[in-house]
């Protein structure tokens, strides 16, 4: 598990709650997000993109840790950044680097380097992992 893990409660306990089209269209469970009910789970925040994965405690598959981030434990790494990560013309990337570049071409804005784009992940839930109504 992620040496630095963080925390999520959505407490509906005196709401309505979501109705279900909104819960799916927002990928949660409608189970878990209805009226009376209380959802907590640890989260991780990935190295290289920076996203805050919630933690499905019934996962069987290992979790992805990024070994150049950190060379002792490795540091978590979120799926979408696991599989770019095993690209062949992939280019180590974490978050941390790209900020560290940009605020270097901001500093000086005279530079003619151009500022460096963003890791290759975009930051959000893509839609494709949303849940649907099908």
């Amino acid at each position: 598990m992620p040496k630095k893990m963080g925390y999520i409660m959505v407490d509906h306990r005196a709401s309505p709650g979501l109705p279900e089209n909104i819960a799916r269209l927002a990928g949660y469970d409608p189970k878990l997000c209805g009226e009376g009910k209380l959802y907590e789970a640890d989260t991780a925040t990935c190295s290289h993109c920076k996203a805050v994965v919630v933690l499905n405690p019934d996962r069987t598959r290992e979790r992805a840790r990024c070994f150049e981030c950190d060379n002792k434990e490795g540091h978590y790494i979120c799926d979408g950044c696991d599989f770019l990560r095993r690209q062949p013309d992939y280019v180590h990337a974490p978050f941390i680097k790209f900020i560290d570049d940009h605020m270097a071409v901001a500093a000086n804005p005279y530079s003619a380097k151009k500022l460096p784009a963003a890791p290759g992940v975009t930051l959000g839930s893509p839609p494709k992992l949303l849940l649907s109504d099908e």
